[in-house]
């Protein structure tokens, strides 16, 4: 079995222990220096008490584990993969071409990298037929929240906890409001 952590949330989301549950997203990443960046989209597979894997799989220097690893992921039960990637970004695009996944790539700021731009581009100019969904540089987090949204298009539970998700990120805004309104700042809205 190729993945090196395998994690789910308990349903209060706050134990981040192993399990036994199969994972249904895969976060990889090429260098252990991407983990920083990457483990936001494990905190909200987390959240969403959304099994997950975590591991390291370089198409430089672990050509034959990334192949594997994207050829595997489907018969593993896995159904959507986020790829993160700085400098040329190379994961994303090869781990696409080895499996029908979709995968979403995170563009990383990386010391390698352009501003993360050389990133986003390697991701976003895919060929025809090999797409790579991909967020804004940095953002593991959005990854896995488009993850949980695609999960949820069959998953009743997933559906809902995105609703209150959205909920809770309206409320936030209208409470900033209030607290602005309340110190002389009119909104125009």
């Amino acid at each position: 079995m190729i993945p090196d952590t395998t994690a789910a949330a308990a349903s209060s989301g706050s134990d981040d222990r192993p399990t036994t549950e199969t994972p249904l997203v895969g976060i990889i990443m090429g260098s252990r220096s991407d983990l920083k960046i990457m483990t936001a989209a494990a905190e909200v597979c987390r959240q969403f008490g959304v099994p997950y894997e975590i591991t390291l799989v370089s198409p430089h220097r672990t050509p034959h584990r990334m192949v594997e690893y994207a050829e595997s992921a489907r018969k593993r039960g896995l159904r959507v993969l986020i790829a993160g990637g700085g400098g040329a970004a190379h994961l994303p695009g090869m781990v696409a071409a080895f499996t029908i996944l979709p995968v979403i790539g995170v563009p990383i700021n990386s010391t390698t990298s352009i501003q993360g731009l050389d990133s986003v581009l390697s991701m976003i100019q895919m060929p025809a037929g090999v797409p790579v969904a991909t967020v804004g540089i940095d953002s593991a987090a959005n990854a896995a929240v488009l993850a949980i949204q695609m999960l949820a298009i069959g998953n009743a539970r997933l559906a809902d906890a995105l609703e209150k998700y959205r909920t809770a990120l309206k409320d936030r805004v209208m409470r900033t409001i209030e607290e602005l309104r309340k110190g002389g700042f009119q909104d125009d809205v």
